[in-house]
């Protein structure tokens, strides 16, 4: 089928392009029915409703094969979303209150939506905390992100009259996983404030608002790849970016060679993206390759991204890069290469091919990109290791969380308990953290973020 004109400029091929209906594809593991029962009732007595009035907001998290890291400089970027995630369960509240509990925090956030919500300003690791405990922090803090959606709508123009009272509760395990559970968690806040208003908001837009969330209200310096996989993914489906023109293509194979499962892998390190600067520097490091490369190209005047910086002029200028800035504009000039030839070996189905391409991406991430930390290299090494594994990195930035990879399917339960016992030979005090049971979880791909009603 056809690619657009404007996405053909930076694709050299076409792709089979997946044609969405709009409906959930059915045999998706999750979530279950009696998870969904479970949730209903906890509200249900929350809010003293009758539990089929429960609505539930079900927001996966992602995984993002290819793309790495160039997605904030307007690259070209893969993800698929995993039968792990967000769950929030909620009715309208009737008036302004927001009223939720956690299943993962102590304490109850209260706000109203009649109230201004102000952008909260990052907290810098040299700032003095007002508590000794972080736990402590975080029961107090957990609510920001649904204060951050409630800025978000209201910012751009919306008018937020009803509140909900929900409960909301990630998958066992992953806290703090590099699998964009900050962005789940947005987009989960802003399905549930549209659904009890009766917003009627396209997938697209609601990409902004989450965007608005993450850089304007948290101040972090991240792209869009994160809410464009949640809300855009379908099951079975390559999801495909294009970060410059905000356009997507869901690309599903004509047939897979092999049938395969996810593995995530945990590395027990749960610093918040937002507490460790070294993010936010490779981001402004990005900008400043890309404000030399269109200078010395004669395109000064052009925004600072990458995205901007034709091919032809990095091959010709890079030679002049101050060696830390070449090294993080050839990551974003190969993962870009490394994509597009990633699509190709996925839509023909050889997972071996894109296995290859995504082990490339993070090693350029360590050499190039310059992220990750000791434990995540090792546990990357691991999965590489690891029978029937076809290609393995870590997730997310790389300063937390855990390592993705595609493996055989008839080879994952090997694979896993392989890096469950090698790990914890290599980081025993981090391993030894993690619950044995889900050191390593096996996941399937799932669909987009949706709001599911009781029939």
């Amino acid at each position: 089928m056809m690619i657009v004109q404007s996405m053909r400029r930076r694709y050299p091929s076409e792709f089979v392009i997946a044609r969405g209906t709009g409906t959930m594809e059915k045999g998706l593991s999750w979530p279950c029915e009696d998870e969904l029962k479970g949730l209903r009732k906890i509200v249900s007595a929350m809010a003293g409703r009758r539990p089929e009035e429960v609505r539930v907001v079900v927001s996966p998290y992602r995984i993002c094969p290819l793309g790495a890291h160039i997605d904030h400089q307007g690259g070209i970027v893969s993800a698929m979303t995993i039968n792990k995630g967000i769950l929030l369960g909620f009715v309208p509240s009737g008036d302004a209150k927001v009223i939720l509990r956690s299943g993962q925090f102590s304490g109850e956030v209260r706000i109203s939506v009649d109230e201004v919500q102000y952008p909260r300003p990052i907290r810098k690791n040299s700032e003095n905390h007002a508590s000794n405990s972080q736990k402590l922090q975080e029961d107090c803090n957990w609510g920001n992100f649904a204060r951050g959606a409630v800025y978000a709508l209201q910012s751009r123009g919306f008018s937020i009259t009803q509140g909900v009272i929900g409960y909301i509760s990630g998958s066992e395990g992953f806290d703090s996983s590099g699998l964009s559970s900050s962005a789940a968690v947005g987009v989960a806040y802003l399905l549930a404030l549209e659904s009890a208003n009766n917003l009627t908001i396209p997938p697209t837009e609601n990409i902004e608002y989450d965007r608005v969330i993450e850089n304007e209200y948290f101040g972090l310096r991240n792209g869009i790849l994160d809410q464009s996989a949640i809300l855009l993914s379908r099951h079975g489906c390559l999801t495909c970016m294009d970060c410059k023109t905000k356009e997507h293509k869901l690309i599903r194979p004509l047939k897979l060679q092999k049938f395969y499962k996810i593995l995530v892998a945990f590395s027990g390190l749960r610093n918040a993206l937002t507490n460790n600067p070294g993010y936010n520097c490779r981001v402004a490091e990005c900008q400043q390759a890309a404000r030399f490369l269109l200078k010395a190209s004669g395109n000064e005047n052009m925004e600072p991204y990458l995205c901007n910086v034709e091919p032809e002029a990095y091959e010709m200028y890079k030679g002049n890069l101050e060696p830390l800035l070449a090294k993080r504009a050839e990551h974003y000039f190969s993962e870009n290469k490394r994509v597009i030839k990633g699509l190709e070996a996925w839509a023909s189905g050889n997972l071996q091919e894109f296995g290859k391409l995504i082990s490339a991406s993070g090693l350029s991430s360590i050499q190039n990109y310059e992220c990750g930390c000791v434990p995540l290299k090792q546990l990357y090494e691991i999965l590489l290791r690891a029978p029937g594994v076809f290609g393995a990195r870590f997730s997310g930035a790389g300063f937390r969380g855990c390592c993705v990879a595609f493996v055989d399917a008839d080879f994952a339960e090997e694979a896993a308990s392989f890096v469950r016992e090698e790990y914890l030979k290599a980081q025993p005090e981090l391993a030894s953290q993690l619950n044995p049971n889900s050191a390593v979880i096996i996941c399937e791909g799932d669909d987009s973020a949706r709001v599911m009603q009781q029939k």
